[in-house]
């Protein structure tokens, strides 16, 4: 008898299973984000550069209302499974349906500030809430 398996298909199937199952909640909804930007075709924010004009998408993690220079400015950080990025309103408190564990499109150019990227002033589209 021979010591290679049969097919891979059965190996490779139980493999991932038993990776699901051993995966935090964290690493499985990491995992979905990145699927969900392929599938879009959109830039994974870990792959952005600084002064790159892109799409991304994934989940606002927070959202906190921090005044720049004296002038409201709303920010949230943007999570995609690969990296995360800030999202900068300049003079908006608020702006409906902007919150915590909403789905979001944006696009603009990427800054970098102290090692962080950031978006100011994004165009972008609220995905609905709930599954697709």
């Amino acid at each position: 008898m021979s010591a290679v398996p049969r097919s891979d298909k059965p190996v490779g199937r139980f493999r991932r299973m038993i990776d699901r199952l051993s995966s935090s909640q964290e690493d499985l909804e990491r995992e979905e984000l990145r699927e969900e930007t392929d599938t879009a075709g959109m830039t994974r924010i870990g792959d952005c550069s600084d002064r790159e004009v892109v799409t991304v998408t994934g989940t606002l993690r927070t959202v906190t209302l921090r005044p720049r220079a004296g002038v409201p400015a709303l920010e949230a950080e943007l999570f995609d499974g690969s990296a995360s990025l800030d999202v900068v309103w300049l003079g908006r408190r608020s702006i409906v349906g902007v919150e915590p564990g909403r789905r979001l499109i944006a696009s603009g150019r990427i800054t970098l500030i102290h090692g962080r990227r950031v978006l100011f002033n994004p165009h972008y589209e609220l995905r609905p809430l709930g599954r697709e």
